[in-house]
């Protein structure tokens, strides 16, 4: 009987695997995919499916669900900026993110506390560069083991060698290399990292910049994100979803020009139009902003897909979809941003067997 990929993705969807294998430690990973490659068989290797968006024909080939589980830590002597004694964590791809966030934070260890609440296993977060209220992996990632299919090799890439750039890096978008382990430098201390992002600063009631204990930054990202509906909850349909299925688009100075002149077009001259400078002298601008001033606003969708009714970036399956109808609303959303506003939305989640 074939594997349904749809009992292991957070939207519920996606078709059988010609077979599914699971790995239980990193030298069964590693076994598992070179044998595939060995005979020319397509390897898809899943972690916890929160980052997945798969066909309904599902996969022809052999999908190696990565479940190992190994933490180690070693102390490295102390920050000579901070004092705070550095710890770095090694952990196996196959390890659920979100225990491991509040296994750091029970040990007083600072540097992905605000990533609380983000589903999937650690394998994903250096492909993604996953990031959430300010913070993001690449913050703290030292260095990644990989398998090179290549070569066949097991390298280890360090933080620069990763090319992490806002959600993406060196992994993302081919299949050359399997993550195996990731080991994260750490900080020893009672507070977070500074607080970056402005809605975090003001549900604390502190200003950004400032350091809070470990755990208040943990409960307030996880009531934030429950809010939105970006926290698994098996009796919230909202939740059914890939996390923010687009990301938010970065323009040129000029391109935020032409942007903006739209936006007063649209929406006249006194709308609030965010913008966010970024180091490299471009714009950030909100995704969740220009779905929703495009017309499309939560709960949105005439068929079996529909945009969350709490958030307006996250697609969600609520019964009865399919991956087609997921992608069909996911074209819509994003023909209408663009025609409103000349901006196109670029997707997050990977696509297997299937694109926009």
């Amino acid at each position: 009987m074939s594997t349904m990929l749809a009992d292991h993705t957070t939207l519920g969807l996606g078709g059988p695997a010609k077979a599914f294998l699971t790995a239980h430690s990193t030298d069964e990973l590693v076994r598992l995919v070179t044998e595939a490659d060995r005979t020319g068989e397509r390897v898809l290797v899943l972690g916890g499916g929160s980052n997945l968006v798969v066909a309904d024909d599902g996969f022809p080939g052999t999908v190696i669900l990565v479940d190992s589980k190994g933490v180690t830590s070693t102390e490295a002597g102390a920050d000579p900026k901070t004092g705070e004694e550095v710890v770095l964590l090694r952990v196996d791809a196959g390890v659920e993110w979100d225990p491991l966030v509040a296994r750091t934070v029970e040990e007083g260890l600072n540097g992905i506390e605000f990533l609380s609440g983000i589903p999937g296993r650690v394998g994903s977060t250096p492909i993604q560069n996953v990031g959430a209220y300010g913070q993001d992996v690449s913050q703290t990632i030292r260095e990644v083991l990989v398998l090179d299919r290549a070569t066949g090799d097991l390298v280890t890439m360090s933080n620069a060698d990763c090319g992490f750039t806002y959600r993406d890096s060196a992994f993302k978008g081919h299949d050359r290399y399997v993550v195996c382990e990731v080991v994260f430098e750490m900080r020893r201390g009672p507070l977070s990292r500074p607080v970056r992002y402005a809605e975090v600063a003001r549900a604390m009631g502190v200003d950004a910049g400032k350091r809070v204990p470990l755990a208040q930054a943990r409960e307030v990202v996880l009531r934030l994100r429950r809010g939105k509906g970006m926290v698994i909850d098996a009796s919230d349909p909202d939740t059914r979803s890939a996390g923010s299925f687009f990301t938010n688009p970065i323009l040129s100075p000029r391109e935020y020009a032409d942007f903006r002149a739209r936006a007063v077009e649209r929406l006249g001259p006194d709308a609030e139009i965010p913008g966010h400078p970024d180091e490299a002298g471009n714009v950030k601008l909100s995704a969740a902003w220009l779905i929703d001033r495009a017309g499309f606003t939560k709960g949105y969708g005439g068929g079996p897909a529909r945009i969350s009714g709490k958030h307006t970036l996250a697609l969600t399956n609520p019964g009865g979809a399919t991956t087609a109808d997921l992608l069909d609303l996911a074209r819509e959303v994003r023909a209408g941003v663009e025609k409103a506003f000349g901006v196109r939305l670029v997707n997050e989640p990977v696509m297997v067997g299937v694109g926009l």
